[in-house]
């Protein structure tokens, strides 16, 4: 039995209804925006090759039994809640510094709707409640291209960071 049919009819009717396809992070994503301006990338930095459109946006849903995992990207990306439970995204700077944000609609106990990560910056994420999923949006200025994805290996992540090896070994599958 595949990992789409064990899911709940509310998660598969989201996957199918959204037309979500499995993200190589974890999840499952699609891409909503792709603006059609482009930046070339002596506007950018030195790190981007080639040009980028000026925006990028995906819905991305995570399920309780997988998690996505730390990867990074040379832009800032912003992740927007909007259904299911709430999400931990774990965070660990390019200076070594470990920070966890719950993204939710829970204001009141302390989870928020948008949060920005930091371009660099090695994250992943978990869904918090048992058997549920989350979906959310994520938006990158420059616009999403996978020359600037990076997926972490366990070992390059230890070694760089061992102070983290639990959530490392929790979030990484390489």
């Amino acid at each position: 039995m595949d990992h789409h049919q064990t899911l709940s009819n509310r998660t598969a009717q989201i996957i199918s209804g959204l037309n979500l396809q499995p993200h190589p992070e974890g999840g499952y994503f699609r891409e909503s925006y792709r603006s059609k301006g482009f930046i070339h990338s002596q506007g950018i930095n030195e790190n981007f090759i080639g040009e980028r459109n000026f925006s990028t946006a995906i819905y991305f849903l995570l399920t309780y039994d997988v998690f996505s995992a730390f990867h990074r990207i040379l832009q800032d990306e912003i992740w927007h809640f909007y259904d299911g439970s709430p999400l931990s995204l774990h965070i660990i700077s390019p200076e070594g510094e470990y920070s966890q944000t719950i993204i939710g609609r829970e204001i009141d106990r302390g989870e928020i709707p948008q949060f920005v990560v930091p371009g660099g910056s090695w994250f992943g994420a978990t869904v918090i409640r048992e058997n549920d999923f989350s979906l959310l949006g994520c938006t990158v200025a420059p616009g999403f291209d996978f020359r600037d994805f990076e997926l972490a290996s366990y070992n390059d992540l230890l070694q760089k960071f061992p102070q983290h090896a639990e959530i490392i070994r929790k979030l990484t599958r390489i």
